[in-house]
């Protein structure tokens, strides 16, 4: 089976003593690439490294994390154009609103997620968004900047179904799915079961949300299968065939040539 985690932060220091044997692990069960999504500018450098060491099998996206927002957030969107200007990047990301952390800079958020947006417009990139507890707050921005070149990921979605119904009607957005599909009481299962395979990409967030039985443990990307089986099983479908149908769409999401 092949497997793309669409969404890892191997790079940062969670992994330094063991980042080569991580990506070993992941390539055994079948994962061919790895998507990694930038936090801020102190996370740059990091993730540059690390995509440059590992090129071709770990992609960088660039954009400024909402719980990185704060009241120097235009120098932070300024050095997201700058990087887009200079280096490839595969979407911006993660980017959006997250409301669970820190309220304080809640309008400074949404500025910072709109401006991105339109970034993602301008250099024709998928976006991967960020959304805790401020699934109305972002899809009212989304409803407004929609168009035909705008797509991308809600990440660990864990939303309600009509938020996976509002998502599924802009028809060029896929809903991610990781470790929290496997949680006893985290929800996501019972919208799962009436989501379409070809709207599902799969990813861990690693280091963070391990899929049972490894909760509580670091996560990591060979830790996919996990999530994998679990999706099969709820969708009543051979694990084979999520991992093909979620491969294949985020080949054509990231526009992947693998």
């Amino acid at each position: 089976m092949d497997f793309i985690d669409t969404h890892t932060h191997i790079f940062i220091d969670d992994f330094d003593v063991d980042r080569q044997s991580a990506i070993n692990r992941a390539k055994e069960v079948g994962v061919k690439c790895m998507i990694l999504p930038n936090i801020d500018s102190s996370s740059i450098e990091q993730l540059l490294s690390v995509t440059d060491l590992y090129d071709g099998y770990c992609l960088p996206l660039m954009g400024l994390h909402p719980t990185s927002v704060k009241k120097n957030f235009e120098q932070e969107l300024a050095l997201v154009e700058d990087q887009l200007g200079k280096n490839k990047f595969w979407g911006i990301g993660e980017i959006g609103i997250d409301l669970y952390w820190d309220k304080t800079f809640f309008e400074q958020q949404k500025v910072a997620f709109r401006h991105q947006l339109k970034l993602a417009k301008k250099h024709e990139l998928p976006v991967v968004i960020h959304s805790r507890n401020a699934f109305d707050e972002i899809l009212e921005i989304v409803d407004q900047e929609v168009d035909e070149s705008l797509k991308g990921v809600f990440h660990s979605f864990s939303g309600s179904l009509s938020n996976y119904q509002h998502i599924m009607s802009y028809k060029s957005f896929m809903v991610g799915i990781g470790g929290v599909v496997t949680y006893k009481n985290g929800g996501v299962d019972k919208v799962l079961k009436d989501m379409n395979i070809q709207s599902i990409l799969l990813e861990t967030d690693s280091p963070y949300l391990s899929p049972v039985p490894l909760r509580g443990k670091r996560n990591e990307s060979a830790n996919i299968v996990h999530v994998a089986r679990k999706v099969a099983e709820i969708l009543n479908l051979p694990v084979e065939n999520v991992a093909q149908a979620t491969t294949q769409n985020a080949i054509k999401l990231f526009s992947l040539d693998l």
